[in-house]
């Protein structure tokens, strides 16, 4: 293993020993403490435009595999670990994290101690980073962060969503076959904006019984509302993604031009905070994030606690109580994790009902959507 050098914008500065695609990338670190799912977290797009520190110490244990990826690649400027271990062993493993990783360019740094790393961006916050296996000088490490565009700067949409429109035509995984489920039949058809949209999210919404078509990121806003009029499909999920969601101008237009249609909605996690911006109301960016399968959530209609899969760094703001019943909330800081907006057809999560990895508590919440639907359709 090349060694490779990684600096902090908050000054930190260490060695460690690079696995998995060589050079110098910037992006900004945060942490996740999942304890399984590595590679799903890698190939989520989520994650573009970051470096992922696992608090899980060892890394690459099971490979990976095809049927795992939540995309069509790695998005992840890098990941960073305790130890990797290159001998993997399971029986679905088709080949290592190490090769997953370079086939898409993706950084992977080890031998350094994640424990330090993950308590100075909990105790200082996220930041932007730099690693390099080319260059071992501080000052010249410094110099390109500084020059470097900042994560929310970036518009990562355009990378990740699909370029043309696709009917998706698999449901949940059969963990007993091995094997992705047959469509159930469905009892209605959406549309999915695509801003990043992880596999397991398309799976869950036609396990839910809906026909699922994805749409492009430039998705013409007037053309899905001509076609709920004509009875063409009957409601909209806007997906997860990278970035800050405030650059996305465009997108919050078109949003608009949605809601005002009385179009059936639901978002996940980057699409819940788009329908926050587009109802006037500003998302402002955590600490450090919530990225982890282990996050307590509470029920607020029932009072149950749910364990939960979360991957962000923006939430939408407590006056969002405004026009919205707040249905689900974090209980390790208090935030808002779902809501209802009042007197329209649209709720949304910031959390990942689909779980993938994590646990399954939520996921009843893409059968609501279904419910949401038909009621809409009566």
């Amino acid at each position: 293993m090349k060694k490779v050098w990684l600096y902090l914008e908050n000054g930190i500065f260490l060695e460690g020993r690079s696995f998995g695609a060589e050079g110098t990338k910037t992006g900004e670190i945060v942490f996740n403490t999942s304890m399984t799912g590595y590679q799903e977290i890698v190939t989520d797009p989520s994650y573009a435009g970051q470096f992922i520190t696992f608090t899980m110490p060892e890394i690459g244990n099971v490979g990976v595999n095809d049927e795992d990826m939540e995309s069509k690649r790695a998005w992840a400027k890098g990941v960073i670990v305790r130890e990797y271990q290159k001998r993997y062993s399971n029986f679905r493993a088709q080949k290592s994290l190490d090769e997953l990783l370079k086939e898409f360019g993706v950084m992977g740094i080890c031998d350094v101690d994640t424990r330090f790393l993950t308590k100075s961006i909990r105790d200082g916050g996220s930041c932007m980073m730099i690693a390099s296996t080319e260059i071992d000088d501080r000052a010249e490490l410094e110099k390109l962060l500084k020059a470097a565009p900042r994560i929310e700067e970036i518009d990562y949409i355009k990378e990740v969503s699909t370029k043309r429109p696709y009917i998706h035509k698999s449901a949940t995984y059969d963990a007993v076959n091995f094997r992705y489920k047959e469509p159930p039949p469905a009892v209605a058809k959406i549309y999915v904006l695509d801003f990043g949209v992880k596999r397991n999210i398309l799976n869950n919404l036609v396990e839910a019984n809906l026909e699922v078509e994805v749409l492009p990121h430039t998705f013409d806003a007037d053309k899905i509302v001509e076609d709920y009029e004509k009875g063409l499909v009957d409601g909209v999920f806007l997906s997860n993604g990278p970035g800050d969601p405030l650059i996305l101008k465009k997108i919050h237009k078109k949003i608009k031009r949605l809601i005002e249609a009385r179009i059936p909605m639901f978002g996940i996690c980057l699409g819940h905070q788009l329908l926050s911006i587009s109802h006037g109301y500003p998302t402002f960016k955590l600490k450090f994030g919530h990225h982890g399968g282990n996050h307590p959530v509470q029920n607020q209609r029932d009072g149950r606690v749910e364990i939960t899969a979360q991957n962000h760094n923006y939430n939408v703001p407590p006056q969002i109580e405004e026009i919205a019943k707040v249905t689900h909330k974090n209980l390790f800081d208090g935030t808002i994790e779902g809501i209802v907006y009042e007197n329209e057809p649209i709720f949304s999560v910031q959390h990942h009902p689909e779980a993938s990895p994590g646990p399954h508590d939520s996921q009843y919440i893409f059968k609501e959507f279904t419910k949401l639907i038909k009621e809409e359709k009566c």
